[in-house]
C-alpha cells in the first residue's frame, strides 16, 4: 500500500508551498539586511556630536532618577547614614527595619530604647525629610525586639 503525498494528507495547496517556504527565507534575509544597515549607521555616527562618553556614575544616577529605584536608593542611604539621623549613641541600639507604603519601621534593641525613640519621632521625621528629599514618609513606627515577623512552628531555618 502506497502512502499519499504529504501535501494531500495535510490538505495543503501545492501551488502555495514554495511561496510559503520562500517567504520565511525572504523575511530572514530582510532582518539580516536591516541589522547590517543599523550596524553601518552606528559605525558612521560613532564620535558624532551628542554621542560623547559619559561617566558611569552620571549614567547610573540618570537611570535611578528615571525609574522606581529612587525610594530604594534613598532607603539604602538612610541605612548607611542612620547615625547621622539619630546620633551615634542611639544608632548603636536601633536600626531601620523596613519601609512599606510610606511607613518607616525602626527596630530598637530594648523597650527602653523604644520609649526613647518614640519621643524622638518628630525630630527623626524632620531630619529624614530634610536629608532625603523624595522619600515619601507618612509615618515612623518604632518597634522593639521580638515584635514583628513571626515564624511558623513548622518552618525551620537551615543555617
Amino acid at each position: 500500500m502506497r502512502t499519499p503525498p504529504i501535501a494531500q494528507v495535510l490538505h495543503l495547496d501545492q501551488r502555495k508551498l514554495a511561496a510559503q517556504v520562500f517567504e520565511r527565507y525572504a523575511q530572514r534575509a530582510q532582518l539580516y539586511e536591516e541589522r547590517r544597515k543599523r550596524a553601518q549607521l552606528a559605525l558612521e555616527q560613532f564620535g558624532a556630536p551628542g554621542r560623547d562618553p559619559e561617566q558611569l556614575g552620571n549614567v547610573l544616577q540618570t537611570l535611578a532618577g528615571q525609574s522606581a529605584w529612587k525610594p530604594h536608593l534613598l532607603l539604602a542611604q538612610l541605612n548607611n547614614h542612620w547615625d547621622q539621623v539619630v546620633g551615634k549613641q542611639i544608632a548603636q541600639y536601633s536600626r531601620v527595619d523596613s519601609y512599606v507604603d510610606g511607613v518607616l519601621t525602626i527596630r530598637a534593641n530594648s523597650p527602653v530604647w523604644v520609649s526613647q525613640l518614640t519621643y524622638l519621632v518628630p525630630q527623626i521625621e524632620q531630619t529624614i525629610a530634610k536629608k532625603l528629599e523624595g522619600l515619601p514618609l507618612e509615618k515612623v513606627q518604632i518597634t522593639g525586639p521580638g515584635v514583628g515577623r513571626k515564624r511558623s512552628r513548622y518552618i525551620h531555618s537551615w543555617r
